[in-house]
């Protein structure tokens, strides 16, 4: 059936929003161009992008709906129903999959009593599977809010959400410190985050994943291999490991890690054929 149109937002709403746009809208030549951000921010305004938001861009772009629509239904990123000030994405791409990531999944619907895109009563924690976090350096991995965990178990992501359920400070194993769900669709919007320390915050990919970009500026990386299961490398390769900086964050495949494959407790175990 044929829906009302989508209601409008109060004045004062719709006032600060506009402001907010025209802001963003100036950052590019073409202002159709302003979409992705717009709908961050309308994100950010019910924590969803609901009809009223896809209007608003709509309106503020001048273009229909249909197209509005048609991005916010393309991209992951933009949720069409209410969830959760902490969005955990569990990544269950191919390498997070085997070191654990399919059994930390499994785990975290049967602890949280939800499915994949569903919140839990509280309306604390939404949990969702993600294709690939894009750091495979660390598997498993999971983000909140955007934010990574990595070299996570079964037990770490446990005492994750229930930590953010109880309110309890959660720090990111790198970047920015969390924020909520809300909070994070403004930053994505463009605007600046002015919390304390968050800009300053470090964190980068892994030493395998920044390899290529080392050899395309005429480094000559020198990659340390530890084996994961705490085998030394120089009875593999002929030659000592070399001993990590003060503060270097490492991965499960630098260094042996409390991750699924060294957790014979939780073992990843083969996925499940479809149907089954």
């Amino acid at each position: 059936m044929p829906q009302l149109p989508a209601p409008a937002y109060p004045a004062e709403v719709r006032a600060r929003l506009e402001a907010d746009a025209r802001e963003v809208i100036a950052r590019y030549p073409d202002s159709r161009s302003a979409l992705l951000p717009l709908l961050h921010l309308v994100q950010s305004e019910e924590g969803h992008v609901t009809r009223t938001g896809m209007q608003f861009c709509a309106d503020v772009l001048q273009l229909t709906t249909a197209e509005v629509t048609a991005v916010a239904t393309f991209y992951t990123m933009y949720r069409r129903k209410p969830g959760g000030d902490y969005q955990v994405g569990v990544c269950t791409n191919t390498l997070c999959a085997v070191m654990g990531g399919d059994a930390i999944f499994s785990a975290l619907q049967e602890h949280l009593g939800v499915g994949n895109g569903e919140t839990t009563e509280d309306g604390k924690v939404t949990l969702e599977h993600i294709e690939c976090n894009a750091a495979c350096d660390f598997a498993p991995v999971l983000m909140v809010n955007w934010e990574f965990f990595d070299n996570q178990t079964v037990e770490s992501a446990k005492r994750l959400v229930d930590e953010l359920r109880a309110g309890a400070t959660v720090e990111p194993t790198r970047g920015a410190p969390l924020c909520t769900y809300k909070e994070t669709a403004r930053i994505l919007a463009g605007f600046p985050d002015t919390r304390e320390g968050a800009v300053e915050a470090g964190g980068s990919g892994g030493p395998a994943s920044l390899i290529g970009l080392r050899l395309a500026k005429g480094e000559s990386p020198q990659p340390r291999v530890v084996h994961p299961r705490g085998q030394d490398a120089g009875t593999i390769r002929g030659t000592a490991p070399q001993e990590p900086s003060p503060g270097e964050h490492l991965s499960s495949h630098d260094a042996p890690q409390e991750t699924s494959a060294s957790d014979p407790a939780h073992p990843a175990g083969p996925a499940a054929e479809e149907g089954e």
